[in-house]
């Protein structure tokens, strides 16, 4: 009471706490209902999460089909749905041409501004946020409801906020440093409401040898196929890449079958997968190249000769293979088609792109407001869903943003 009584309360009709594209998102749908917004975020600047991962080449949304989109979330996936249907991919196009921001579709389909970078997609955001009169507050750390007021923490002062509305696009548990670091699971909801966080489109680690970590942490192993017993995501013959990583392997690949590695290792304790490390060609056709005449030339040189093998797939396979099996063409070409693997450990979630968990779809009516907490409505990565890399998770987030605010606003509207 002390606290409320020597500091000034600050009324607002509605507020947004989270600066990330989901919050942006829903501030802007807000405001374009009339309303007047303002957004808090802890951070010295907005979207610190949104500009990391748009650093290397911003990949927004994905272009294919719509029925195929809504397949891509997993257990989640009817949920999402939900979502997509006031704001799906064809309307985050259309979003970022109103916004003058050019998109292109790249040969796997994924979509990117053709500038490529993060950067000058949020100046354009944020500065047709403030011409609707948003309203920006940055180094203000929520703190949770004191006398039913919202309390943040701008550098040593306390900040107290009123608000006829609240909607918290508070993100996930990755990188924390940009400022998702779940401390609001502490007193916004209770156990029974929340899913615990686990990292999504992670890293795993497997054992290596200290020769193959040191030569090769941090190298592509390019044009390979990761299978899964069951595949469980339908992604088996999809081709990419992986990188070896110092503890393990990661890369774009890996994270596709990320959610379903990572449960296994929860019900087993490890995951077994295997890498086709050369996709293109059959066994027989490999056992057959490798029985040719090889000369005077090393194994190595002549590996890469007929199989165009790199250095990085030829040290994996002397990982497992004795100097003798690597003399026979049938074991070489059984560990090319499916070189085993045993993943036993995420990587650390703060590392991780995204993550799994949040607030539980139970714990909030349809219109994502939480029913235990009248008027305060959730968004984004703080949500008990995840989707994997590839322009799904970002389309996702901004869609339940709009989609929240689109349910914040009917119930300011019935009152």
């Amino acid at each position: 009471m002390s606290a409320l009584k020597a500091q000034k309360v600050t009324s607002h009709k509605v507020v947004v706490i989270g600066a990330g594209p989901a919050g942006l998102m829903a501030a802007e749908r807000i405001a374009s209902a009339g309303y007047q917004v303002d957004i808090y975020d802890a951070m010295p600047s907005v979207a610190r999460k949104f500009l990391l991962a748009g650093k290397g080449g911003m990949n927004i949304t994905h272009s294919e089909a719509d029925r195929l989109f809504r397949q891509r979330f997993y257990e989640a996936n009817d949920w999402v749905s939900e979502w997509l249907n006031v704001f799906n991919a064809t309307d985050l196009r259309d979003w970022l041409d109103l916004l003058g921001v050019e998109t292109f579709i790249g040969t796997s389909g994924r979509v990117f501004p053709i500038e490529m970078k993060a950067a000058p997609l949020l100046r354009k955001w944020v500065h047709r946020l403030k011409q609707q009169g948003v309203e920006f507050h940055v180094r203000h750390k929520w703190l949770g409801w004191q006398q039913g007021c919202l309390h943040f923490k701008n550098i040593e002062k306390d900040v107290f906020v009123d608000s006829n509305a609240v909607l918290l696009a508070l993100g996930g548990a990755s990188w924390p440093a940009l400022g998702s670091d779940a401390q609001w699971v502490n007193f916004l909801v209770s156990k029974s409401e929340f899913r615990s966080f686990r990292p999504a489109n992670s890293g795993f680690e497997c054992k290596w040898s200290q020769y193959f970590a040191d030569h090769n942490k941090g190298k592509p192993i390019k044009g390979v196929c990761i299978s899964l017993a069951g595949d469980p995501v339908d992604k088996n013959k999809v081709k990419g890449e992986v990188m070896v990583d110092e503890k393990g392997l990661e890369g774009s690949l890996v994270y596709a079958h990320s959610a379903s590695i990572r449960n296994r290792i929860e019900e087993r304790g490890y995951a077994e997968i295997t890498i086709d490390l050369m996709p293109d060609l059959l066994k027989e056709e490999i056992v057959s190249r490798l029985n040719q005449p090889k000369g005077k030339m090393s194994l190595s040189s002549f590996m890469k000769k007929k199989l165009k093998l790199d250095s990085v797939k030829s040290m994996l396979l002397r990982e497992r293979l004795s100097n003798s099996e690597m003399q026979d063409s049938k074991v070489m070409a059984s560990y090319l088609k499916a070189f085993p693997l045993v993943l036993t450990k995420c990587f650390d979630i703060e590392h991780a792109i995204s993550s799994a968990g949040g607030v539980k779809r139970s714990a909030l009516t349809k219109e994502l407001m939480l029913i235990n907490k009248a008027g305060v409505f959730c968004s984004g990565e703080m949500l008990d869903w995840e989707a994997p890399t590839g322009g799904y998770l970002l389309t996702a987030s901004m869609a339940s943003g709009y989609y929240a605010a689109n349910g914040l606003i009917h119930w300011l509207n019935e009152r």
